[in-house]
């Protein structure tokens, strides 16, 4: 059966969730206790919020873990209706199977509009004794302050490469994928902690059907190749202005890539670079400048040029 990978291969336990022990180990006191107060999931996509909260019901209520849990993704519904409708009718019924309380799982909650989260911070309220929250967001500060007294709040921080390496291996294996070497570096470089996004991409590389290589992964992920960024910026500072161009057209058809995508690709690059940390802060000032140009409505490519003719500037001086 076709399946997405990231639901395939999502951590069923709270022992098989990935980068997160320091979350994973407090939610496990949780399950020793058979209780949990309202919690309150912050960081980036991709770290293992959704999981968590899964994981955390299966763990509470074995089979009928189902039943006694209501996933709502907030960004869909947004407005007060959902709380005074759906939410309230699943908190005010009884839990399931003898179990203590139900779990109803908000997802993206920042999006709630104010009206909602002062509606939904009543209802918390009202029905703790049947029922916990968890909401999960990207800007807990989007989070109106009396639903935040009321959570524990865990923060999510983006899984480090090696772990994400680590798992990428384990799902190469098990789908018998052909992986050459430094692919996996490429996309553990290119999903920057986001593990949802490096296992679909793993998946549509693994599409085409050959061999998964770097330059497949930068295809598929419309990303730059991380040494063909870092070789643009080398011919700016060594004065080959015109190189430098050259190579950054050639980047930017090859790949399908905004002006947006390939500023963002320079600013992590710029760490990297053999400058001193006085060159480094300037460059970063720059770029900074010229990605808020372009953000405005800036002509991408004179943008981009007038950046590299800083890094030429820069090369000089040093």
């Amino acid at each position: 059966m076709n399946e997405i990978w990231t639901e395939k291969y999502r951590p069923k336990t709270l022992d098989d969730v990935v980068g997160q022990k320091s979350v994973t180990d407090r939610l496990k006191g949780y399950v020793e206790a058979k209780n949990m107060s309202h919690l309150m999931f912050a960081g980036t996509p991709g770290t293992g919020k959704t999981t968590c909260a899964l994981a955390l019901a299966r763990c509470l209520y074995g089979d009928s873990w189902r039943g006694n849990f209501l996933e709502l993704n907030a960004s869909d519904d947004r407005g007060i209706d959902v709380v005074r409708g759906k939410i309230k009718e699943f908190a005010r019924t009884a839990p399931l199977e003898g179990a203590e309380f139900k779990i109803i799982f908000l997802d993206e909650s920042d999006a709630l509009t104010n009206d909602a989260q002062g509606a939904l911070r009543r209802t918390m309220e009202k029905y703790s004794k049947t029922c916990r929250f968890i909401l999960s967001c990207n800007y807990s500060s989007k989070i109106i302050d009396p639903i935040q007294s009321r959570c524990a709040v865990f923060r999510f921080r983006p899984i480090s490469g090696e772990d994400i390496k680590e798992f990428l291996v384990k799902v190469a294996q098990m789908e018998n994928l052909d992986v050459a070497d430094g692919a996996i570096d490429s996309l553990v470089y290119i999903c920057r902690g986001d593990m949802r996004r490096a296992v679909n991409t793993l998946q549509t590389a693994a599409s085409l059907g050959e061999q998964i290589t770097s330059d497949t992964i930068a295809k598929v992920s419309g990303s730059a190749n991380e040494d063909e960024i870092k070789g643009i910026l080398l011919s700016a500072l060594e004065g080959k202005f015109k190189d430098a161009c050259t190579k950054l057209d050639t980047v930017m058809i090859t790949y399908g890539l905004s002006g947006q995508d390939v500023i963002r690709q320079i600013h992590s690059e710029i760490s990297k670079l053999g400058l001193d940390t006085a060159s480094k802060v300037k460059l970063i000032d720059k770029t900074g400048e010229i990605e808020f140009r372009i953000i405005e409505g800036s002509n991408e490519k004179i943008q981009l040029e007038a950046l590299l003719a800083y890094f030429v500037l820069a090369g000089e001086s040093q």
